[in-house]
């Protein structure tokens, strides 16, 4: 009896992976489940062993946000409106913090099914140490899957499983005010290079066209990360570290100094908002017209242009690089993590796949809309191979600058300390920014050093 019972148990679970991968409907699940000899006391079984928590569920699919992916995505209640009865929530975050996950994860439970605001190298390494999160594997169709851009896909890979279900796609690149380039008889094309950009930036200021000829947000993983891989993507030790006295990130840290010299003097302030990480002053000099030139993730510039009499007078371009450099720049994707100790796992997955194919969320995206442009790219093949063979009359030039980024960026690299190696390094650095370190090299090693002696004390 025990023996056929394991038997009933295995066949439910694979008809449950079939049901959950798209290969066979619910009809057919329950079909199998019946011949299998389970009937409805059966389902109760593998509900208890986990197998049947879409025919079992407690409580309704709940999703929480991070505040601004609702803010900037007004189509998101429409998909919800798809799913009756979801109990969509806003999640209790700031600055990537994930305190309230970790602490309901410590007492095996999760008031919420996913959450979707999560970046890979931010916070996914530290949700999985601590248990808060399980892998996508045995929920996300293959038919997405496989439909993952293999960079992005990799990017949210941890030991070959699948933590994070990708969604919004950002690319650290070039914006610059034409207006104000023109005016300073400067072309009308993103700098080749960051001496190119260097010039130019010098000519906007001395030409009186702006106060500032070049702007860049200050956070290690928007500056001395993208800069760095301009010239040399792979820069990170074997356990996942970026490496801040490799040459590329030292030559990084001297380009910010020099671009510092023609951007807002508040640059290095922390923004005024969610932490300080968002309402950063490059955003508010940018979206004032005070500045040419503008290195950020494009949804940037994208949304600060709104601001402008004249939003036209953007124009979007690559990443510069350094003289004989990679070409490289950062990207990553937000997307969504699946809780451990939460429900409605097999309806969560059809509720992202819903959410991340929504087409009026991208047209709303890279069109904008009232609550403004955000310019963020989907991470599936077949969105950009529709797109190619029948362009929409509403397609802006720059998905294809952005998605063809894509192809030389690297995403930074998954590490426990991912986010907060940059959070460490950043006052350290800054003695160089400000002179009150006259060597880069020293800086960037006291940096390593520190990042290196925070992991040992949290051994």
């Amino acid at each position: 009896m025990v023996e056929r019972k394991e038997k009933e148990l295995l066949l439910q679970e694979a008809s449950r992976q079939q049901l959950v991968r798209g290969q066979i409907d619910r009809r057919e699940f329950m079909s199998r489940t019946l011949v299998a000899g389970l009937g409805m006391a059966g389902v109760g079984v593998a509900a208890k062993y986990g197998f049947g928590s879409a025919l079992a569920e407690d409580r309704p699919l709940t999703p929480t946000f991070y505040q601004w992916i609702e803010d900037l995505h007004p189509g998101i209640p429409t998909v919800n409106g798809e799913f009756p009865g979801i109990n969509y929530q806003i999640a209790p975050v700031e600055g990537f913090g994930i305190e309230r996950f970790v602490a309901e994860a410590k007492n095996k439970e999760s008031t919420w099914d996913i959450y979707v605001g999560q970046t890979p190298f931010v916070e996914m390494s530290a949700m999985v140490a601590a248990d808060v999160i399980e892998p996508w594997d045995d929920y996300i169709p293959k038919d997405v899957l496989d439909d993952i851009i293999p960079s992005i896909r990799e990017e949210n890979l941890i030991n070959g499983k699948m933590y994070g279900w990708p969604f919004l796609l950002d690319v650290i690149g070039t914006g610059w005010h034409s207006g104000l380039t023109t005016q300073a008889g400067l072309p009308d094309e993103a700098p080749a290079t960051w001496d190119d950009q260097l010039e130019r930036a010098k000519a906007i200021v001395e030409s009186g066209a702006a106060p500032f000829g070049t702007t860049f947000d200050s956070h290690g993983w928007r500056s001395v990360a993208p800069m760095a891989h301009s010239m040399n993507p792979d820069i990170y030790t074997s356990e996942g570290l970026f490496d801040f006295t490799s040459d590329a990130a030292i030559e990084a840290l001297v380009l910010m100094k020099k671009l510092m010299a023609y951007a807002n003097p508040d640059i290095l302030l922390e923004g005024a908002s969610d932490g300080g990480v968002n309402g950063t002053p490059d955003e508010v000099a940018f979206a004032a017209e005070r500045v040419g030139y503008y290195n950020k993730y494009f949804n940037a510039p994208l949304r600060m242009a709104a601001n402008w009499e004249d939003p036209n007078q953007l124009h979007l371009g690559p990443l510069p690089k350094f003289a004989n450099g990679a070409g490289s720049t950062v990207f990553w994707t937000t997307g969504s993590a699946l809780f451990k100790y939460g429900k409605n796992k097999e309806k969560a997955a059809e509720y992202l796949k819903a959410l991340t194919y929504d087409r009026q969320i991208w047209k709303d995206s890279i069109v904008g809309t009232p609550s403004g442009h955000p310019g963020q790219l989907p991470p599936y093949k077949s969105i950009y191979a529709e797109w190619d063979a029948n362009p929409p009359d509403w397609m802006p030039p720059f998905v294809g600058l952005v998605r063809g980024q894509l192809d030389s960026a690297k995403a930074i690299e998954n590490n426990l300390f991912g986010l907060q190696q940059f959070v460490i390094g950043k006052p350290i650095w800054e003695t160089y920014l400000k002179g009150e370190e006259s060597d880069p090299k020293v800086a960037m090693q006291k940096v390593m050093d520190a990042v290196k002696a925070e992991m040992e004390r949290g051994k």
